[in-house]
């Protein structure tokens, strides 16, 4: 399965100048933990970082640091790992494992943000797997017992 068929084609963005008072604002209104910023080129919407709940709370609260003097641009990592649409789930994975990160914005062929794909997310379809699995096995039993009255 390709990460474009799991991931989330809805994301909240920002821009590198808003203010961490009005990200964390967005984050509450849009109930997320994140929020992709982007830069605009030629039209697309390029991924440049993240900013987490989490950055807000480890490099401005916790750190005594007035949000209102901050933007996000202050705060993001330096770099965001990315993946492509039509990688697979797999590799997805393994990248977000490699990179340590729980969120990658999704880009299409062209660099340009296409959704995120979650640790959330890949949790739910492996629960509605192991679910299915589950049920198979349950219905081979059935199965088997009707068979061998």
């Amino acid at each position: 399965m390709a990460v474009g068929e799991i991931c989330n084609r809805e994301v909240v963005i920002a821009e590198k100048m808003l203010s961490v008072v009005e990200a964390a604002q967005l984050m509450r209104t849009h109930h997320v933990g994140d929020l992709v910023v982007v830069e605009e080129r030629a039209g697309r919407r390029l991924p440049v970082g993240i900013v987490t709940d989490r950055d807000i709370v480890v490099e401005v609260v916790a750190a005594g640091v007035n949000p209102d003097a901050l933007k996000v641009g202050d705060i993001m990592g330096p770099e965001v790992a990315t993946v492509r649409e039509s990688e697979g789930l797999f590799e997805a994975l393994r990248f977000m494992r490699d990179k340590g990160v729980r969120r990658m914005p999704v880009v299409d062929s062209t660099g340009a943000l296409a959704g995120i794909l979650t640790l959330d997310d890949l949790l739910s379809l492996l629960a509605e797997e192991m679910t299915e699995l589950a049920k198979l096995v349950s219905h081979e039993r059935q199965r088997e017992a009707s068979v061998r009255k």
